[in-house]
């Protein structure tokens, strides 16, 4: 399909990367959610927790939220909203340690981690529901790699990733090396290595709080921590195995990735220009503005943009 015209023209002054990234991390949202919460135990003996939104419909929409984010993020409440009023059940999954609980092994989760994935499916189908998944950064290279890595899975009528960095390495490396981007960083990071120390208090044997001298972004973290705790030879093997891209040309189902031009978390290799111009599911729209997870066009609006357009484009499903 061609590359999708953008319809997003946010005013001038906002108009900028940072500015969109920033504001909705500081607007408030007037957003009531009544999550009912579950858990979901798995075989290895960990758990998930998830957030359900069940008004008895035959659809549902599988949420996956950022890194070191959760269902009750703004961006995952405002989608979940805005879905529940159209018609959808809404299953917002919260990954291994992110649901205000540690999880109960080692290892946590991971940008390619579509297992996990997979029994969020499997418990949101159950009864012969219809499912379509919406990722946000993290959890868009999550979708979209789930949908091209599975084809065939009968259940999965449809994915949209936003902010997906569906090149994982170009995006470790502008986070990395981008002084502008180093606020997001820090904040990042410190975040990651919080919970490495909560983690070698619990495991001393197999986690180890001085691994984390010298660590000053994601190369070095996802080399010391994230893959070898998920079985990648290193953060270079983590990368290549975990990015959404290479699935992207088996993609069948109807896809969209929106990703914004003046991303801050993104690289150029994190637009598929290719990949959509030939593919017959994947759609790639590409505004000039909108930032990280932020597509703002009124500041004090209930929601966004990007949940408009969602629920768009899972209603032509």
């Amino acid at each position: 399909m061609p590359v999708v015209r953008p319809t997003f023209a946010p005013p001038r002054w906002l108009a900028n990367g940072h500015i969109q990234t920033i504001l909705p991390a500081v607007l408030p949202r007037r957003l009531t959610v009544p999550y009912v919460r579950e858990r979901l135990e798995l075989d290895d003996g960990d758990f998930l927790e998830l957030d359900v939104l069940d008004g008895g419909h035959r659809r549902v929409v599988v949420i996956s939220h950022g890194l070191e984010g959760s269902s009750r993020d703004a961006y995952v409440r405002g989608l979940a909203s805005i879905l529940s009023e159209a018609g959808w059940n809404v299953v917002a999954w919260n990954y291994r340690g992110c649901g205000g609980e540690p999880n109960r092994l080692p290892r946590s989760y991971h940008s390619g981690d579509t297992d996990d994935l997979a029994r969020v499916i499997e418990r949101a189908v159950d009864g012969g529901r219809q499912a379509a998944l919406v990722g946000f950064s993290l959890g868009g290279n999550l979708s979209l790699k789930f949908v091209g890595e599975r084809p065939d899975y009968q259940s999965v009528i449809g994915a949209v990733g936003v902010s997906a960095p569906v090149d994982l390495a170009s995006s470790a490396a502008k986070l990395d090396r981008d002084p502008a981007n180093r606020i997001y960083l820090r904040r990042l990071i410190a975040r990651l290595e919080d919970k490495v120390r909560a983690k070698a208090v619990r495991f001393p044997d197999q986690v180890r709080v001085a691994d984390l001298e010298g660590v000053k972004g994601f190369a070095e973290f996802d080399d010391r921590f994230t893959a070898p705790m998920h079985g990648f030879r290193g953060a270079q093997d983590y990368w290549t195995r975990s990015s959404a891209r290479p699935f992207l040309p088996f993609i069948r189902v109807p896809s969209l990735l929106l990703n914004a031009l003046d991303d801050p978390f993104l690289a150029p290799a994190c637009f598929p220009f290719d990949e959509a111009e030939s593919s017959e599911s994947f759609l790639l729209e590409a505004p000039m503005s909108g930032g990280h997870l932020g597509f703002v066009q009124i500041p004090w609006a209930k929601h966004h943009w990007a949940e408009f357009r969602i629920r768009q484009f899972l209603s032509e499903l």
